[in-house]
């Protein structure tokens, strides 16, 4: 597996920032890069990224992604992946969305949690991430994919900064230490309607595992989760798609709800 060189990674990120401003899709990068490792992946994340930041934007998190086995088999690999969370992504609860922003947004039910403290791995625990853990609220994260008809390997959704499109988070915090997360139900909500339910242990086994994987995993790049920065935890249900007009509304048992509708 030959390594992309760094124009190539310049101009990936390039070409996804542009198709994210113009909400304009482009081909799997798989395909023209069939050998595109997952480290050269995070490489055009960053690049992807940097456009953003000279933009004017910040780094408020971090999402992880791929925590449920159905979509680990569907893309073929044994481990989650993440995405850095921007400041024009974020939405408060009840918040009128933009659809024309998106190319083809779909909405996930989370646990968000907000740090308490930095920390870096690797070699961190659950109990490690629990002390260091602030909040922990209800989220709806919008996911939209840069590729072309949500044609992804995990290398293409990596580069594309694990799809993240924006979130909104609820207004309601409690201390994780006062829940009881993997067991926690979810009711997910369209339009009025009932269309899903789940509960914090599908997102590996238990939300915390999911922050823990992430801490460790940035270690590993001298990266710590910084006090006050937002970690979207994975999605504890169906990835169902919005559209203008759409109003959804989520509730988790014992911590609230979270609710947004797209124009």
């Amino acid at each position: 597996m030959t390594a992309l060189t760094h124009e190539q990674i310049e101009a990936l990120g390039a070409e996804l920032h542009d198709a994210l401003e113009r909400a304009a899709p482009v081909d799997p990068l798989i395909l023209r890069h069939p050998g595109l490792s997952i480290e050269d992946a995070y490489r055009v994340q960053r690049a992807m990224v940097e456009h953003r930041l000279r933009a004017g934007q910040r780094v408020v998190g971090k999402k992880i992604g791929v925590t449920s086995k159905v979509v680990m088999d569907m893309l073929k690999v044994d481990q989650p992946d993440f995405g850095q969370l921007l400041s024009g992504m974020a939405y408060d609860d009840g918040a009128a969305i933009p659809a024309s922003g998106f190319i083809a947004p779909r909405a996930e039910g989370e646990i968000a949690f907000v740090m308490a403290r930095d920390v870096q791995g690797p070699g961190l625990t659950n109990a490690d991430l629990m002390r260091s853990i602030a909040w922990a609220l209800p989220c709806f994260e919008i996911v939209d994919s840069r590729i072309r008809d949500w044609k992804i390997s995990i290398a293409d959704t990596i580069a594309d900064n694990g799809s993240a499109g924006a979130f909104v988070l609820g207004d309601r915090m409690r201390p994780p230490g006062e829940l009881d997360l993997r067991n926690m139900g979810m009711v997910l909500e369209k339009n009025g309607e009932v269309i899903g339910t789940g509960a914090g242990a599908a997102a590996l086994g238990h939300p915390v595992n999911c922050v823990t994987w992430l801490a460790n995993k940035l270690g590993e790049f001298g990266i710590p989760l910084k006090a006050g920065e937002i970690i979207l935890s994975g999605s504890l249900s169906l990835m169902f798609p919005v559209k203008a007009g759409d109003s959804i509304s989520m509730t988790l048992c014992g911590l609230g709800g979270c609710r947004a509708r797209f124009v």
